[in-house]
């Protein structure tokens, strides 16, 4: 499906509206991880007919575009340790690949009574703690900072493989309350492993040929500029500023799941 076949089936008003999705995906995601909380519902209500595998192909090329612009930003002003990246991004390599692998012998709609209630936990504990991701809380040796970052990983990442909305929130949140960083930390360390998560499923989506080239493109290109903004804000205005998104949108994904979860069992 290229640009020209896209507007002649679906009209410009549908090449706008993927496009400032992709958009705001990118700026969201850039701050503090949930863009796919966007666009990848807006994929499925647009494209209504198409297998999974092939939408969520397309939309992690756009995914890791966007991701990779920020992570770049990031790293241009976060000090990371290497040896802890490595070791996390290495679990999540390994984990989303298996996810990827399952996408099409899950029923993800099992599993969202259990993200639904984590989701609420998350939400509580992050308003309630008032300082939380403000500043390090914690000294952890690098061991066992390894260790934790590694199970992080390989639950987050196989998470992302085969269902992904929210990857990134459950990144930061992973990584401010279990290693103790802050916010701004956690989300730069969360764009640079959501690229490994994303690289490692898409060996297995474009192995299989299950992605639209010339719409990951167009979406592409708008979630890079949304990710280019949203970095720069989210460095600019510190952790208060991603303390705030982030509580904005695991509000959005309690809302998605338990509507999700009531149309399902009710």
């Amino acid at each position: 499906m290229d640009i020209t076949s896209l507007y002649n089936e679906y009209g410009i008003a549908t090449i706008i509206l993927l496009a400032l999705s992709a958009f705001t995906a990118g700026f969201i995601d850039a701050v503090v991880g949930g863009g796919g909380l966007i666009q990848t519902p807006f994929l499925l209500i647009t494209f209504p007919k198409m297998p999974l595998p092939i939408l969520f192909g397309t939309n992690k090329i756009a995914a890791l575009a966007g991701t990779s612009i920020a992570a770049f930003k990031y790293a241009k002003k976060i000090t990371f340790n290497y040896k802890l990246l490595f070791v996390i991004a290495l679990s999540c390599f390994i984990s989303s690949y298996l996810g990827a692998q399952i996408i099409n012998h899950i029923d993800s709609n099992l599993l969202k009574p259990l993200i639904l209630v984590i989701l609420i936990v998350i939400a509580v504990y992050t308003f309630i703690k008032k300082n939380l991701g403000a500043i390090e809380t914690k000294e952890l040796p690098l061991n066992k900072q390894m260790l934790y970052g590694a199970c992080i990983g390989l639950i987050v990442g196989f998470y992302d493989g085969f269902f992904s909305p929210g990857t990134g929130s459950f990144f930061v949140l992973g990584f401010v309350v279990v290693l103790g960083f802050e916010f701004v930390k956690a989300s730069a360390y969360a764009k640079i492993v959501n690229c490994v998560t994303n690289i490692s499923a898409l060996i297995v989506f474009i192995k299989e040929g299950h992605y639209i080239l010339h719409l990951a493109i167009l979406l592409a290109v708008f979630n890079i500029i949304g990710s280019f903004i949203g970095s720069h804000l989210a460095l600019k205005k510190g952790n208060g500023f991603v303390r705030i998104i982030f509580l904005v949108i695991v509000s959005v994904m309690i809302l998605k799941y338990g509507y999700d979860v009531l149309k399902v069992y009710f």
